[in-house]
């Protein structure tokens, strides 16, 4: 068995070495980062813990540890340190998600413990774009407004299904997706093209560094597919978040998506890094 050095669990004291971690890579670690720099690393605040591998100001990776494990920056060493907490832990998390070398090595150490998942997607490119699209965007796509969230949510109960397999109303009866929703609405990050009461497309801006966003939850209504909606819609998120949030636009899809992947690809994102998850 690999010799490492014990993950610890940071606080607000690492805030600032944690963030220059994340930051040498905005794109893969933009979801840790937003975080981070939204609530800082007390956990009650960040809603779980963030271990680091590394000592004071040697911190050489990160994972966190809440409703996801995330690791960031982790090599072998690291990942086994990561491991090793996890665990003992217990799992905790609905999911393992970040760079596909890191959450391979971390499953293969955590399996024999946790189990079997419900599903692997064991490649999910990620894509960044970093100016226009060449495609003409949809100008009926814009901001959703606060009033429209039961019109919404139920598109967005639809996309999480299909992606994830189960649906968001499961266990709590969907409370936690309903806040979630209604924050990223709330917060100007919610982006649709709605007609007569019927969403036709949609989008969240679910991330956001002064760096980095990240797309997520991209939808269209099953009707009205192979019309090109998601293409000019996907045009006029990117759009408005190279105007409102930062200078990168990513996101990461699975690779099986092909109908997803050519849609991304005709906007103008390309391929960056290589995600992987395991969903439980």
């Amino acid at each position: 068995m690999l010799r490492t050095s014990a993950s610890r669990v940071l606080d607000d004291s690492d805030r600032d070495e944690a963030l220059a971690l994340l930051d040498s890579d905005p794109v893969a670690n933009v979801f840790v980062s937003s975080r981070v720099r939204t609530v800082g690393l007390n956990q009650a605040r960040l809603g779980g813990q963030m271990w680091g591998f590394g000592p004071r100001g040697g911190l050489v990776s990160l994972c966190y540890a809440g409703a996801n494990l995330v690791p960031v920056n982790a090599g072998p060493e690291a990942v086994h340190a990561f491991a090793d907490r996890a665990r003992k832990q217990g799992r905790r998390c609905s999911s393992i998600v970040g760079p596909a070398d890191a959450v391979s090595l971390l499953w293969e150490r955590l399996e024999p413990h946790w189990g079997r998942a419900r599903a692997i997607r064991w490649a999910q490119p990620v894509m960044a774009i970093s100016q226009k699209s060449p495609v003409p965007p949809d100008p009926l796509v814009r901001r959703v407004r606060p009033e429209e969230f039961d019109i919404l949510l139920p598109a967005c109960v639809a996309m999480f299904t299909e992606e994830v397999g189960v649906s968001p109303n499961l266990g709590d009866g969907g409370a936690l997706y309903r806040t979630r929703v209604s924050e990223l609405i709330r917060i100007g990050r919610s982006y649709a093209r709605i007609e007569d009461g019927r969403v036709v497309f949609k989008a969240e801006i679910g991330a956001v560094t002064p760096f980095a966003c990240q797309v997520q939850g991209v939808w269209v209504d099953p009707e009205l597919r192979g019309q090109g909606f998601a293409v000019s819609g996907m045009a006029a998120v990117v759009e408005a978040a190279l105007a409102c949030f930062a200078p990168v636009v990513s996101l990461y899809v699975n690779d099986f998506n092909t109908p997803a992947r050519a849609v991304y690809r005709k906007v103008g994102f390309h391929e960056v890094d290589t995600f992987m998850s395991v969903l439980f």
